[in-house]
């Protein structure tokens, strides 16, 4: 269970680790605020402390400083060089998390705070791992954190060649769970997850290459991705083939010459006379209510009792009973086998059309009464049904036979019936995981046929397609109906910038409240609309839409094109450091894709290769 205590003060922590000889630590906490504030807290209790290390950590970032100028000022200066402690996560810019990381790997701290995504993709291990949550924050809200995660954040726990052995320690923290850590730490790893996906680019990329749907189906389900559905269809299929063989063994056996298609006919034959005999209606009750249940609908017309005087029009059917209203518009509800008559006009339910409906019917009763079956003519007519499928049957073996040669073969496909049903279920299921994998593709497949970037009929990648193929970008269809539709065509490169960060940035991150000069504002309105038209045409095929154009980052991202300073930019949109790092390399590498389409976009290829110039300036590389 959760401990619900309160976290214990960093430096008592650290106190208590440095006592047992258990430092350096890596100390991960829920946030990134929660990480600053621990390291300003640590060093402010250190810094009376003796340090000889701290000349030497200044001399380290003096040096760092010289190829990384950025760095210099950092609000964490004086909390890594006099309290040999730091706070590390994706806020910062990335030469301040390389310096620590540099800092770390050399001895020169004592301890690192960070947010669990610190453990994929750095190297920095210590002798002390802490762990004071066992829940891992998203954009979703609060989750648990996976086995692989948790093995990965105590992975860091023991230094090569200094220790003999690595230390994890399970702290006091509001969001610990010192029992659900014990699971963590001896479950298995996660299991690996392939980052095939079924999206715009992939599919013509596969189409273009292999020139078929067939075959980028074919590389589909034998992708990693779709491992479970391969590893179920090939157990069909080995389970079909064994099948065939049963039922080829039993017809040779028998003397017939056949095919295993035969066995199957006669299975499919078999179940539809037995689906037929029962649906037959064995009384003229079950026959009338099966007549009922099918003509009885909403804005029909029927008569209650036999008589046919008290008239109800439907408004509703529901569990066996109808719903309607009477001439005097009173509510009426009953069960089907109270109906006397139906009417064959289908009425209109507005009210003010009802009173001519009932005139109507009360007019033309009789020759608007529709005739109810008799059970003969149902007999009759299924029974003719019912022989016509024997025919059939008796039909499967080849008229060349003898009559007893035939007999036997009849014989036969009938002692294989079961494996023949078989046969049948595993190749439904078959085809029915090949579709599920297959779907995601074919819906795509669609919405680029329809914006003519493939032409579905021929299984061809048109001319605009080849190149939006070559565009590797978050949302590529978006991005290319923009250039299409000539968005991008006679841009500068501050509005250039400004569209890219619309296009690439995460949709709930705010980049604070940068106003808009009135350009920008129409030439975002614009592509809102073509993000829309995108959209439509993804949910009538059931894909998730493009997501809503995010303004602030535009902003942002325009204001760092147009030649802000670094440090006024961080202080206008409030934003950490490391998430404009983040937004504007996004939005750089994007106008670098569309710069390398000089062929079928020039000009805005050149306007995206000078945008992107700016954009990827100092700090942001």
């Amino acid at each position: 269970m959760k401990l619900r205590m309160p976290e214990m003060p960093p430096a008592t922590l650290l106190a208590a680790l440095g006592k047992y000889n258990l430092l350096p630590a890596i100390v991960f906490l829920p946030t990134r605020r929660r990480c600053d504030e621990a390291a300003s807290e640590a060093a402010l209790s250190r810094r009376a402390e003796a340090d000889e290390r701290r000349e030497a950590r200044r001399e380290f970032m003096q040096s760092f400083v010289e190829q990384h100028p950025e760095v210099r000022g950092h609000r964490h200066w004086d909390t890594i060089i006099r309290g040999g402690v730091a706070a590390h996560h994706a806020g910062h810019v990335p030469a301040w998390k390389l310096v620590i990381e540099k800092m770390m790997s050399a001895g020169l701290l004592d301890a690192i705070f960070a947010t669990a995504t610190v453990a994929a993709g750095v190297d920095f291990p210590a002798r002390t791992v802490v762990m004071t949550v066992a829940d891992k924050r998203t954009g979703n809200g609060w989750r648990s954190l996976t086995a692989s995660e948790l093995q990965q954040m105590t992975g860091r726990a023991g230094r090569r060649g200094k220790d003999y052995v690595g230390f994890i320690v399970a702290a006091p923290g509001v969001h610990q769970d010192p029992q659900r850590i014990a699971e963590l730490l001896a479950a298995p790893p996660d299991p690996l997850e392939s980052q095939f996906r079924a999206t715009y680019t992939t599919l013509l990329n596969l189409l273009d290459a292999f020139g078929n749907f067939g075959q980028v189906r074919d590389i589909a389900e034998r992708s990693f991705a779709h491992r479970d559905a391969l590893e179920r269809i090939t157990h069909l299929e080995k389970s079909r083939a064994e099948t065939e063989e049963r039922i080829r063994a039993r017809l040779n056996q028998a003397g017939c010459d056949l095919p295993t298609s035969m066995a199957r006919g006669l299975e499919r034959l078999a179940s539809a006379r037995a689906r037929l005999l029962e649906s037959v209606p064995q009384t003229r009750r079950e026959l009338l209510r099966q007549w009922l249940d099918k003509v009885v609908q909403a804005g029909r017309m029927v008569s209650i009792g036999r008589a046919g005087k008290s008239l109800v029009l439907v408004t509703s059917r529901r569990d066996g009973g109808v719903n309607g209203v009477r001439e005097d518009g009173r509510p009426a509800s009953f069960p089907l086998e109270r109906i006397g008559r139906v009417f064959s006009p289908v009425f209109s339910l507005r009210a003010e059309k009802t009173e001519a409906a009932f005139a109507e019917v009360h007019a033309r009763a009789k020759e608007l009464a529709l005739a109810e079956p008799r059970l003969r003519d149902r007999l009759d007519a299924d029974g003719d049904a019912v022989k016509l499928i024997n025919e059939m049957i008796e039909a499967l073996a080849p008229a060349s036979l003898s009559k007893q040669e035939r007999t036997a073969c009849v014989e036969a496909l009938w002692s294989v019936r079961d494996d023949a049903e078989s046969l049948q279920r595993a190749e439904r299921a078959i085809e029915s995981l090949r579709a599920d994998v297959w779907e995601p593709f074919a819906l795509r497949a669609r919405v680029l046929d329809h914006f003519g970037y493939l032409d579905l009929g021929k299984e061809q990648v048109t001319e605009r397609g080849r190149w939006l193929a070559d565009l590797h970008v978050d949302h590529p269809l978006l991005a290319g109906e923009a250039l299409q539709r000539g968005l991008f065509a006679a841009l500068d490169a501050r509005r250039a910038a400004a569209l890219a960060a619309a296009l690439v940035a995460d949709e709930d991150r705010d980049y604070g409240e940068l106003e808009l000069d009135d350009e920008i504002v129409s030439l975002l309105t614009r592509f809102e609309q073509i993000a829309f038209d995108v959209s439509n045409e993804e949910w009538k095929e059931g894909i998730e839409g493009a997501r809503e154009i995010n303004f602030s980052a535009a902003a942002a991202a325009a204001r760092w094109a147009g030649g802000v300073e670094w440090a006024t930019l961080v202080h206008e949109t409030r934003a950490e450091e490391g998430d404009l790092i983040r937004l504007l390399s996004r939005t750089g590498e994007a106008l670098l894709q569309i710069a390398g389409l000089r062929q079928a976009h020039a000009a805005a290829a050149q306007t995206a290769a000078a945008a992107a110039a700016i954009v990827l300036r100092e700090p942001v590389r």
